[in-house]
C-alpha cells in the first residue's frame, strides 16, 4: 500500500509565482515513488498573483481537500487596494520612501498578526485536519511555509495525534529579508525567534532549500535537517532554440526595491553611451512584479528606450522568454542574510541553457550551483568593473553568433530526482 502523506501548503494553483511550483513538482512524482499525496489548501485564499493555466498542471489523481481561510487582507484593501496587494506581494518600498499609509500597513501586518497574516487558518485547519487524519489513517503530515504559520498546524497536529511531522522550509523564517522590514516591537520579535524555535525542536525532520539555511537551523535544533532544492522539470532545451534578434537580458520574477542592482543600471547606461552598436542591440526585458524603485532608476540611468516591462506573465509562456533570451538575468538583495536565498528561477534558467548572469551577496550560496554546473560565477553588486567586462564579453559572443554555455550535466536538479530524495526522507519516518 502507498505511503498516505498530508501537505499542508498555502500556495497551489491558480496561485502564480515562485512559491507553487515546488509542492505542485513534488506531488506529480511522489507517487512513483510509493507516496500518496494528499493536498490541504485554502477554500477562498486571498493570493497576490493568479495563474489560470497552472490548474492544468494538477495530477488528476491526486485528492485535494479545501477549508476556508479569514485573512484579514480584505479589509486591508479599503485602505489602498494597490498598496495592500503590494505588500502581500512582497514589494516593500525603501523606509524613505514610504508613505504613512504603508508605514501603518506595515506595522500591522507585523505587530498584530504574528507569525503572519495566515495565523487565523491555524486553529479550524486542526480542529478539521484531526478527523480526517484518524478517517484515512494518515501517517505523516508536512507543512510548507512560508507562510510559517502553516508549521502551527502541523505543530498542533503532532502534540494532540502524535503523527511524524515534517516542516519544509522554502524560505528561512526570522532571518528573511523583509524580516526586518515588518517593524516589529522587541516583545514580537522574540515571539517569533520562539516559535521558530518551537517548530525546529519539535519537527521530527525539517527540509530547506539552501545550504546556509541548513546550516543556520542545524545550529538551533538536534533534529535532522536536510536540504532539498529547488529544481526545473521537464527536458533541458536543445541548441536549435531561436533565439531573440536583439541582446536581450532578461529577469524573470519579483524584482524589489532591495534587490535593484544600480551598479547594473549604471554599467549598462554607460555601455549604452560609449557603445553605439550596443545601445541599438540591447533590450532589458522585465518579466514579473518590478517596484517602482526600479523603473524610477532606470527613467533615471536613461534606459527607457531599452527596456520593456511586461509584468506578471503566466508560467505556461514564461519558458518561451527564457529559452529565447540571449542573457538571464538573476538578483538577490546585497546582505549577508540573503546569502542563503536559491532563488527557483536558478533552475528554470540552467534548464534554459542560456548564460546566467548572476549578481548577489558575498558568499552566495547560488555560487555552489553555479560551479557545479560549470556557469560563470557570480559578481556582487559593487563590482562595476567586473559587471561590465562580463556583459561586453557576452555582447561580443553575440555579434559573432557564439553565446552559448557550457553542456555540463544539470540532472540532479531535475524535480524528479529531487523527489527521490524527498521519498527517500518520507520512507525513513514511518511511525
Amino acid at each position: 500500500m502507498p505511503k498516505k502523506v498530508l501537505i499542508v501548503l498555502y500556495y497551489w494553483p491558480p496561485a502564480g509565482g515562485p512559491g507553487v511550483q515546488r509542492w505542485l513538482k513534488f506531488v506529480k512524482y511522489l507517487p512513483e515513488f510509493g507516496i500518496e499525496p494528499i493536498v490541504y489548501a485554502p477554500q477562498n485564499p486571498n493570493y497576490p498573483m493568479i495563474d489560470e493555466s497552472l490548474l492544468d498542471e494538477i495530477p488528476s489523481s491526486v485528492q485535494v481537500i479545501k477549508h476556508p481561510i479569514f485573512e484579514p487582507y480584505a479589509a486591508a484593501k479599503l485602505f489602498s487596494k494597490a498598496k495592500t496587494e503590494t505588500i502581500s506581494s512582497g514589494i516593500i518600498r525603501k523606509e524613505k520612501k514610504q508613505s504613512s499609509l504603508e508605514k501603518t500597513l506595515l506595522y500591522i501586518r507585523g505587530n498584530f498578526f504574528v507569525p503572519d497574516a495566515r495565523k487565523f487558518w491555524v486553529k479550524p485547519s486542526v480542529k478539521f485536519l484531526k478527523e480526517f487524519i484518524i478517517k484515512e489513517a494518515i501517517e505523516t503530515v508536512i507543512t510548507t511555509g512560508p507562510p510559517h504559520s502553516l508549521h502551527l498546524i502541523g505543530l498542533q497536529l503532532k502534540q494532540a495525534l502524535g503523527v511524524c511531522w515534517i516542516a519544509d522550509f522554502r524560505d528561512p523564517w526570522t532571518t528573511i529579508g523583509y524580516h526586518q522590514e515588518l517593524k516589529l516591537t522587541q516583545k514580537n520579535t522574540e515571539k517569533h525567534l520562539a516559535l521558530e524555535k518551537q517548530v525546529l525542536q519539535e519537527a521530527d525532520t525539517v527540509i530547506v532549500t539552501s545550504f546556509t539555511t541548513q546550516k543556520e537551523f542545524s545550529a538551533k535544533t538536534n533534529r535532522p535537517v536536510i536540504t532539498i532544492t529547488n529544481g526545473f522539470d521537464g527536458e533541458v532545451e536543445s541548441e536549435n532554440v531561436q533565439l531573440d534578434e536583439k541582446f536581450t537580458i532578461s529577469h524573470i520574477g519579483s524584482l524589489l526595491s532591495k534587490r535593484n542592482p544600480e551598479v547594473l543600471w549604471k554599467v549598462l547606461s554607460d555601455l549604452c553611451i560609449t557603445h553605439a552598436d550596443f545601445k541599438k542591440a540591447f533590450q532589458l526585458q522585465l518579466i514579473g512584479k518590478v517596484s517602482e524603485e526600479v523603473l524610477e532608476d532606470l527613467k533615471a540611468y536613461d534606459l527607457v528606450d531599452n527596456y520593456t516591462y511586461f509584468g506578471y506573465v503566466k508560467y505556461s509562456l514564461i519558458n518561451d522568454y527564457q529559452k529565447s533570451s540571449q542573457v538571464l538575468l538573476l538578483i538577490e538583495i546585497d546582505s549577508e542574510i540573503t546569502q542563503g536565498i536559491i532563488p527557483g528561477k536558478l533552475f528554470e534558467y540552467l534548464k534554459s541553457n542560456r548564460p546566467i548572469l548572476a549578481i548577489g551577496p558575498e558568499n552566495w550560496d547560488v555560487g555552489a550551483v553555479l560551479k557545479k554546473t560549470q556557469r560563470d560565477p557570480f559578481l556582487l553588486h559593487e563590482d562595476y568593473e567586473g559587471l561590465k567586462e562580463r556583459i561586453l564579453n557576452y555582447f561580443n559572443r553575440y555579434l559573432s553568433h557564439q553565446l552559448e554555455v557550457k553542456k555540463a550535466s544539470i540532472a540532479a536538479y531535475h524535480r524528479k530526482e529531487l523527489t527521490s530524495q524527498l521519498a527517500s526522507v518520507l520512507h525513513k519516518t514511518r511511525t
